[in-house]
């Protein structure tokens, strides 16, 4: 038999380097019912944000950021709800073989490259990043298919100032995956409690948590929500100067995308009441491990 191929031994300068998730007690939440991520033809911004915390870089030293999504499994899914009485329970079930793969993209973070002490300053954040169902698309979004489970995945790439640097691609790079941002891309959300927990913890959906507030998930009740809390307490989740403080046109724009995600399906939030929590899906692992980008 083929000897397996060995691992490639990591440069220095990325083999210490560790990433923490930020709200992950948030994204577990999430993760329990079975993540939802919204994808549209102009492109939809994720909630929750991927934040990272990053430590052990070279402060000295230039990094570049960047994600990518890869396929959970090789199967398109749908969503099937049962009635009994008051009662409603919902399922993914497997709908056939996936549609063929979209083009294969990544997202690079705005700031990059940048040296190591600036990345570790503060917390990074891909708020930037969009996803689309858009074949076509010219815009760089990240195109996905609906109703099909990914995995997002977070690379570090040392940015190797030696001339003949392109030899060394696999070493100058680490990758990070975390199983509790796994998501199903919909072009609508098919589990309302879903729906419920995004506008409970998400910081635009003011409006909608006036109306129903029995109808909210336990601890994301409206008034002093702990996880939003935590949300508005987290350091500054943007990670260059210029954008420290945000934009009003930034604010808007994510006011908007949440206005017309959640505003279609507040009307339903009396019957999710009665909905039962999904059970948690099970995705096989990853096919490829952790694979061989080569920025």
């Amino acid at each position: 038999a083929a000897a397996a191929k060995a691992p490639v031994k990591k440069n220095p300068k990325v083999a210490n380097v560790s990433v923490q998730l930020e709200m992950k007690a948030l994204w577990d939440e999430f993760n329990q019912l079975g993540t939802e991520m919204i994808v549209t033809k102009a492109g939809r911004r994720m909630f929750p944000t991927f934040q990272v915390k990053i430590f052990g870089m070279d402060p000295m030293a230039d990094y570049m950021l960047l994600m990518d999504f890869v396929p959970v499994d090789d199967k398109r899914y749908r969503q099937v709800t049962n009635t009994w009485y008051a009662f409603h329970s919902s399922s993914w079930l497997v709908a056939g073989k996936a549609d063929p793969a979209t083009p294969g993209r990544v997202h690079y973070h705005p700031d990059s490259p940048a040296k190591g002490a600036q990345w570790m300053k503060q917390i990074v954040s891909f708020d930037k990043l969009k996803l689309t169902n858009n074949l076509l698309d010219d815009n760089g979004h990240i195109i996905l298919n609906s109703m099909h489970r990914y995995q997002p995945r977070f690379h570090v790439v040392y940015v190797d100032p030696r001339k003949d640097s392109e030899k060394y691609a696999e070493e100058n790079f680490k990758t990070f995956v975390f199983e509790e941002t796994r998501f199903t891309a919909v072009t609508a959300y098919q589990n309302h409690r879903i729906t419920q927990l995004k506008i409970a913890s998400n910081p635009f959906a003011k409006g909608f948590r006036d109306c129903d507030p029995e109808d909210w998930p336990r601890n994301h009740r409206p008034g002093p929500l702990p996880l939003m809390s935590a949300f508005a307490r987290s350091r500054n989740p943007v990670s260059s100067p210029a954008h420290q403080n945000g934009t009003e046109k930034d604010a808007a724009e994510s006011r908007r995308e949440f206005e017309r995600e959640a505003g279609g399906t507040a009307l339903h939030q009396a019957e999710a009441a009665h909905q039962q929590l999904m059970s948690r899906v099970l995705s096989p692992a990853l096919p490829g491990g952790g694979g061989g980008l080569v920025p």
